[in-house]
């Protein structure tokens, strides 16, 4: 009997709040507070699914400051809100929670509330839920390596997936939601060998039952890794 595979490492590029909230008629910011509800309902399904050790989720890419200062204002807000509000699910379920980025660009006030709850949750053994924030491959990849140049360290494939801001193993599937079919500077290392799904559902509509029939769809994908 041919093994399924289990996923371990789960990320999500959340995409399609804008043109949900557009397609009703609403402001921008309406799609990104539902985004946020998106994220809570899924977060919840994986701690559930004990094979998922990881879900890594694309908050705010380094291009995302090109938007306009008040949809940056308000994401930044929302952010705060989303971190306070979860810190009890934190706890409940043992999440740990952890972000990858460069969050030195963030107001001081946001940086001091992401490190408490990563400093608050570190031991947790659950979920890990990493949210990517100011967050770019290419940008990723850059300081990794001037990482190792700082240490003279050498410059290998081992060296810099453990320099890279994601130590959590080999991504095992991508999903983008939203329609668009792109990777959009997201984890470009780790992706080398992982499935990719993308789903034309705006990320506000996608629920736990789509992504368990994503799921069912990779367990029974063949993976050859280069192989045969």
């Amino acid at each position: 009997m041919e093994t399924k595979n289990n996923i371990k490492h789960l990320a999500i590029i959340m995409d399609g709040n804008g043109r949900w909230a557009k397609a009703k008629g609403l402001p921008r910011s309406k799609g990104h507070e539902a985004g946020a509800k998106t994220i809570e309902s899924i977060t919840r399904f994986c701690v559930d699914h004990t094979d998922i050790k990881t879900l890594t989720l694309y908050a705010f890419s380094t291009e995302n400051w090109k938007r306009p200062k008040s949809e940056v204002d308000f994401l930044m807000k929302l952010l705060e809100r989303y971190l306070k509000k979860e810190l009890r699910t934190y706890h409940e379920h043992k999440i740990r929670f952890h972000a990858i980025g460069d969050i030195s660009k963030f107001s001081a006030k946001l940086q001091k509330l992401i490190q408490e709850i990563k400093d608050q949750t570190k031991e947790y053994d659950g979920l890990t839920q990493v949210l990517a924030l100011n967050y770019g491959a290419r940008d990723e990849i850059i300081r990794a390596v001037q990482k190792l140049n700082a240490t003279t360290s050498e410059i290998n494939e081992a060296n810099i997936a453990q320099a890279l801001d994601t130590p959590y193993g080999e991504l095992d599937l991508l999903i983008r939601t939203g329609g668009e079919r792109r990777l959009s500077n997201f984890l470009l290392w780790q992706l080398s060998y992982s499935e990719l799904h993308f789903s034309d559902t705006p990320w506000p509509d996608f629920d736990v039952d789509e992504l368990q029939n994503i799921i069912d769809d990779f367990k029974n994908r063949k993976r050859n890794f280069g192989g045969l």
